[in-house]
């Protein structure tokens, strides 16, 4: 009886408050990733893709020519797991992968129409999952929040299993961000001009 009494004060002792449980980043985050695929699957379930599907395609349309690896730094998922996303988009007829010229072990990546035609009918619905994510949140909480998140995503992204490649986002992010060159004009003199 005594040995019992002490393992059970030992394991009273150990216990977590549920409190604390409860109140964990880590956990809440669990949990938020949780409802926001719960979210996604109620919105954009009819479409048939998974939310790392439609990452991987989004990417793709983003950046046609892509690679597998490239592809994998991009949207931070490992790269292992994504060449089953591909092949899954592939077999769906949303993507194509062929050979690269210069480097025959890597596949470069395109969307085809039909992925096209999907990623135009999936990102309404996946705006109005984002939208019911943040709703409870007043439109400055909902800024606050989203730069707080970003910022820890973008800190701690070191310690994640497949981290995102910083350097790739941000040459994206940068070449996004130019604007097109403009046609130039020819001089009023060369038009003038006949070869």
């Amino acid at each position: 009886m005594r040995a019992s009494a002490q393992s059970t004060r030992g394991f009273e002792e150990t216990r977590l408050p549920l409190e604390t449980f409860y109140s964990r980043p880590g956990q809440l985050i669990r949990r938020l990733n949780q409802i926001a695929q719960g979210l996604f699957q109620e919105e954009a379930g009819q479409v048939g893709l998974t939310s790392v599907q439609y990452a991987a395609l989004a990417m793709v349309r983003e950046v046609p020519g892509i690679d597998q690896v490239r592809l994998s730094s991009l949207i931070a998922f490992d790269k292992t797991t994504i060449v089953k996303v591909l092949d899954r988009l592939v077999d769906k007829g949303l993507l194509t992968r062929t050979r690269s010229p210069e480097d025959r072990r890597s596949n470069l990546l395109h969307v085809t129409d039909n992925g096209l035609k999907l990623l135009k009918q999936i990102e309404p619905l996946l705006d109005r999952s984002d939208k019911r994510i943040v709703a409870p949140l007043s439109p400055d909480e909902q800024r606050q929040f989203m730069s707080l998140l970003t910022r820890l995503v973008q800190i701690n992204n070191a310690y994640s299993r497949a981290p995102m490649d910083q350097a790739l986002r941000e040459d994206l992010l940068a070449r996004r961000a130019k604007p097109a060159p403009k046609a130039s004009a020819k001089p009023a003199a060369a038009r003038g001009k006949r070869s």
